[in-house]
């Protein structure tokens, strides 16, 4: 049971971060297009993953049959995502950004009952409906324009892509240090986004980069979102299970749809609520079933 507290509340962290970052990501995109600002965002989280691993004397060595499945978290999770959730970000709002990428844990579900044979039972499948009728609503939150429309696909896409990559990390050894794991999916990312990043870098106006908000801004994606987060969503998966750990991913949603409505002054509608709910209910459907299945178990 202390496994269990302690994996869910990295979990929670990691998503309150997440939901915090769709408001940061939503000033900084301003600047900063996407797919650059995700490259920047990883070489400030390499630089401290770097450091964290070398201060805490890490082993840094990887088995053969497993780099296969790191290059593949790297490719889904760390560089397809991300960079589609950040260009869905900037095309809608924060909120949106929040609420359909949060339907993360019912994909997880799926995932987790084709690649890991956990249980799939009829709650699971009524929450993954359920889910997805919330995003139909909220994609509607906006004017149904091109813009809009577009962004609400890539946030889907982000959200399964998450999705996936989140229940492949439960097929890695629990005695590779998460540190390392983070680190190296990390770098990959890196390498695979410099060729698109690097000639577009002149584009940016550096003088933008020394606005507060903006350098704060990247300081937060790189080390609190991406370091810091990316070290507790992985290590709290690895103490759960994954339909189980999916499940809190719910609340960066929360925290986004609020921040973006305290700072950026987005508006709350029936509609988002509405959509919120749906996919709220899904979620706790999940968390019964699991909660029922396992009431001891400690995972």
């Amino acid at each position: 049971m202390k496994n269990t507290f302690i994996g869910s509340l990295y979990l929670i962290l990691a998503s309150s971060i997440w939901g915090g970052m769709y408001v940061v990501v939503k000033v900084v995109v301003a600047v900063i297009p996407p797919v650059e600002l995700v490259w920047i965002r990883y070489v400030i989280a390499l630089l401290a993953l770097v450091t964290i691993g070398l201060l805490t004397k890490q082993n840094w060595k990887i088995k053969k049959q497993h780099i296969g499945l790191i290059v593949a978290i790297a490719v889904i999770g760390y560089a397809v995502s991300i960079v589609a959730q950040e260009t869905g970000t900037m095309l809608t709002t924060a909120q949106m950004g929040a609420i359909i990428t949060s339907t993360t844990p019912a994909f997880m579900v799926v995932f987790a009952s084709l690649i890991l044979k956990e249980r799939l039972s009829i709650r699971k499948f009524v929450s993954v409906f359920l889910a997805t009728v919330g995003v139909i609503v909220i994609v509607g939150v906006d004017n149904l324009d091109m813009s809009s429309m577009l962004g609400g696909l890539s946030l889907i896409i982000a959200a399964l892509t998450w999705a996936l990559m989140s229940v492949l990390i439960k097929r890695l050894p629990h005695d590779y240090s998460q540190i390392v794991v983070t680190t190296y999916a990390t770098l990959i990312a890196v390498i695979i986004l410099t060729p698109f990043v690097i000639p577009r870098l002149p584009e940016i106006n550096m003088s933008d980069l020394v606005r507060p908000e903006i350098w704060g801004g990247l300081i937060y994606l790189g080390i609190i979102s991406t370091a810091i987060a990316f070290l507790l969503w992985n290590r709290g998966l690895q103490m759960l299970n994954a339909s189980s750990g999916g499940l809190y991913f719910f609340f960066q949603p929360i925290v986004g749809a609020l921040l973006g409505w305290l700072i950026l002054g987005e508006t709350l509608t029936f509609t988002f609520w509405i959509g919120s709910i749906l996919i709220l209910f899904g979620v706790l459907i999940v968390i019964k079933d699991e909660h029922g299945n396992h009431p001891e178990k400690a995972y």
